[in-house]
């Protein structure tokens, strides 16, 4: 039986077909925007667009001007780790067990709440490309920073650049940037850091032009230390430049939303590690399609709100158990305060909280029998670091300086912000301030409970985590000796009760 089709019911039957292709694409476009995350690290908010004036930043200028600046962000920890393992879930990192630095890298391992799940992972099955890049080693497929303090897939992240996405799939990255690491630890490499400016740019930053906060003597190692840091901000501003030119010439910008950050302040005496302004204060523009332009936020945000909003942008659902909050919903609500955490930092112990409003400032120390400046060998080891140190043994600083060295510090701290922003007047035994410092202690109390803070480290978990801070190929060695007599130190005056 002859089953074919006549001529013209054939040229009919294709005539059809070709409509519903012209009709019908091939594929379905993803119209969703890239999200791309560029996190510095150790670095303060001193951009000109945030009122640095000694030097320009004219890439994040532009950045901030094409989209939102925020002037109160804050992050949650004041150290690489414990904030990294907060932002990338969206949750305060008391909460999810991650709050000590460089912790559950031993034989003992830290597990997210089964409920709790990094964010590239819930980008990855939403259909992302999820990246994450070392941007300035000049080599993509060297993947980024991430120095999580839980136990994660690697698989989480599909490559090292988004450039190795498939055709029309929106991606999510992070571009790791070294930002104030770039001056190292020592004045002679932040000579070489200083002068590596002067060639690529043919200038470096005076330091006898920098204006230091006052709690610091004018100290020439601090200048040039402070200089050289200044240096890595307009070093970050040129990376960031180059970024926003590579999203342009692969066609990118358009539909990619950048959020700019640093993942804490600068690495000083006060700043990176601590809960003053110095150590918590940061950066935080958003800009993209869908921003609103040359916004100022001034309101207080947490640093843990970029998880929520990212998702939201790309029109992902929020999970109900994340803590993080979309800044840009048109339901969001403003926070009326801030909260933060400082835990162990290496090897050195420490229990501090805090919560900030616009107007105050309120730390609690849990081990105030202890000094300001424990012993740390990763800080002690900085130059500046032994500056102050050998300016107090001379007794050359004022009595605001000579703070840092006192043996012991106030179980709490209250600041008026507004008349101290450099929170040196301790107002917490004031008569005229007990309302305020009451109502922030039982506020802070409520937020230990209510977030489910984890508090101490045990014993257990410390001496895990030390086994792997210890080098038993270099015992012996000053940097081990150092190690080993702090950890001591630690563990005696833990047995005093101190």
């Amino acid at each position: 039986m002859n089953v074919g089709l006549g001529t013209s019911a054939l040229r009919s039957c294709l005539t059809f077909a070709a409509t519903l292709l012209l009709a019908v694409p091939l594929f379905a476009a993803d119209t969703r925007p890239n999200i791309l995350w560029i996190i510095v690290d150790d670095m303060s908010a001193n951009f000109s667009c945030y009122g640095e004036t000694l030097i320009s930043t004219p890439h994040l200028d532009g950045l901030a001007a094409d989209g939102v600046r925020f002037t109160n962000a804050y992050v949650t920890a004041p150290v690489c780790s414990p904030n990294r393992s907060a932002f990338i879930t969206g949750m305060y990192q008391t909460s999810i067990g991650a709050h000590h630095h460089r912790s559950g890298r031993g034989q003992l391992k830290i597990q997210l709440p089964t409920e709790i799940r990094p964010v590239p992972e819930i980008f990855q099955e939403a259909g992302y490309f999820t990246a994450i890049t070392s941007w300035p080693n000049g080599d993509r497929s060297k993947s980024g920073k991430t120095d999580y303090n839980f136990e994660w897939d690697k698989a989480m992240y599909d490559g090292a650049d988004w450039s190795d996405r498939k055709p029309g799939q929106p991606f999510f990255a992070q571009i790791q940037l070294p930002g104030g690491k770039h001056r190292g630890g020592t004045l002679a490499s932040a000579r070489k850091f200083a002068n590596r400016i002067e060639g690529m740019f043919g200038s470096k930053t005076s330091p006898e032009a920098v204006t230091l906060p006052p709690y610091y003597p004018r100290d020439p190692v601090v200048l040039e230390d402070w200089a050289a840091y200044l240096d890595t901000v307009r070093l970050t501003d040129a990376f960031v430049g180059d970024i926003l030119a590579r999203l342009k010439e692969e066609g990118d910008a358009d539909n990619t939303v950048v959020l700019f950050m640093t993942d804490h302040g600068i690495s000083h005496a006060r700043g990176k590690q601590f809960l003053y302004d110095e150590g918590l204060h940061v950066p935080l523009v958003i800009a993209g399609p869908g921003i609103a332009h040359g916004e100022i936020r001034e309101d207080l945000v947490e640093h843990i709100d970029i998880a929520a909003t990212s998702l939201a942008l790309a029109g992902i659902a929020i999970p109900a158990s994340m803590q993080s909050r979309n800044l840009l919903s048109p339901s969001y609500e403003p926070r009326d305060a801030i909260f933060a955490a400082r835990d162990r930092c290496d090897e050195t112990v420490d229990h501090i909280r805090c919560l900030r409003t616009d107007r105050y400032k309120y730390i609690r120390n849990f081990l105030p029998d202890r000094p300001h400046l424990q012993p740390n060998r990763y800080k002690d080891g900085k130059d500046i670091l032994k500056a102050l140190r050998a300016a107090h043994a001379a007794g050359t600083l004022d009595a605001t300086q000579a703070t840092l060295f006192e043996p012991t510090r106030p179980a709490e701290e209250l600041y008026d912000l507004e008349q101290d922003p450099h929170e040196l007047n301790n107002l917490a035994t004031d008569p005229a301030y007990r309302e305020q410092l009451l109502a922030f202690r039982g506020r802070l109390d409520a937020w230990i409970v209510e977030t489910n803070d984890h508090g101490a480290e045990s014993e257990e978990m410390y001496d895990s985590d030390m086994a792997v801070y210890r080098n038993p190929k270099a015992a012996g060695s000053p940097a081990e000796e150092i190690l080993r007599k702090n950890i001591e130190l630690m563990k005696q005056w833990a047995a005093e009760g101190k």
